[in-house]
């Protein structure tokens, strides 16, 4: 696989330093049950990186310590590291927001017997990953048979109340452009897939969350064998929007890797660019230390984040 970085650390992106932290994401590992085209984690079914037990005790102490209102757990697939439900247990116990990024497969993999009630009973938010309401396109990026366990995997979330108003339990879903290209409108698309999902399978959803694909891993990887990689940078660059600068995800999130190193987002994580403080490179530097003000590890891929109407692990900006 080729590496992006280097043809993405010299930039003219702009500066920008942090405001208060109220977002804590965490990597739990890079093993997954699937192997994805667009992922910028690389994960797989053959990775092996997992948190230690004892990193895992140290969030939610950090949590408490810096007064962090939501824990946003990723992967690989965040629900295959053995202390998964201990983790959103402790931190729902703190009354903090627990987010999964889950890829709806996951529910119906062995040992994963009453995750989705687990979820339900701990009000966690869900954020699935679903590219396309067709079972053609999602399959093509995601892998064959993908759709209809995912399809299965709402209807079931669905089952327990996700998605419906007046339920409390919050279910969103994510979208990638199955290229490179630029995400279409957010709000657009949602009705596309509030129409397409609800008519073929009575499925319903909170939100929906448009994301740019980042020319980093395996997804950058592939820009560049096909010769796409330049093209593509100046796609992002053509449509950069300052007007999105102040709500980048980096500014009030910080992203742990599963060995505890710090990073302004997951994407920074994977190309390895650690926050810029010396002494403050590590979760356990949060019980004591605050970000606030620190300066952000920009690279070209930074572009990904304000072209157009925005990305972020939340959609549009």
């Amino acid at each position: 696989m080729r590496d992006t970085l280097a043809l993405l650390e010299v930039t003219d992106f702009p500066a920008i330093s942090r405001k208060p932290l109220d977002t804590l994401q965490i990597n739990l590992g890079y093993k997954c049950n699937q192997r994805c085209l667009h992922c910028h984690v690389n994960a797989g079914p053959t990775r092996t990186e997992m948190m230690s037990s004892e990193l895992i005790a140290l969030v939610p102490e950090v949590l408490a310590a810096r007064n962090i209102q939501t824990l946003d757990l990723t992967g690989g697939a965040p629900e295959l590291h053995e202390q998964f439900r201990e983790l959103v247990s402790a931190a729902s116990a703190l009354g903090v927001k627990v987010i999964d990024r889950c890829n709806l497969t996951i529910l119906f993999e062995p040992g994963q017997a009453g995750l989705a009630e687990f979820l339900a009973a701990n009000k966690v938010e869900i954020v699935a990953s679903l590219p396309c309401y067709s079972l053609e396109n999602v399959d093509a990026q995601r892998g064959e048979g993908v759709f209809d366990k995912s399809i299965a995997g709402l209807q079931l979330l669905n089952s327990l109340g996700y998605g419906v108003p007046g339920s409390g339990l919050v279910l969103n879903l994510v979208y990638n452009p199955q290229g490179p290209s630029l995400p279409p409108d957010q709000q657009a698309l949602e009705a596309d897939y509030r129409r397409e999902l609800r008519a073929a399978f009575n499925i319903e959803f909170n939100n929906l969350f448009a994301i740019a694909n980042m020319p980093i891993k395996r997804f950058g990887s592939t820009l560049v064998s096909k010769g796409q990689f330049k093209p593509y940078m100046d796609l992002l660059k053509n449509n950069f929007s300052a007007d999105n600068m102040e709500s980048l995800m980096c500014r009030s999130i910080v992203s742990v890797d599963w060995l505890g190193n710090l990073y302004d987002c997951d994407f920074n994580q994977q190309l390895n660019l650690p926050v810029m403080a010396n002494g403050n490179r590590h979760l356990r530097d949060l019980l004591n230390k605050d970000m606030t003000g620190q300066d952000i590890a920009i690279a070209d891929h930074c572009f990904a984040c304000t072209a157009g109407q925005g990305s972020s692990c939340g959609g549009a900006l």
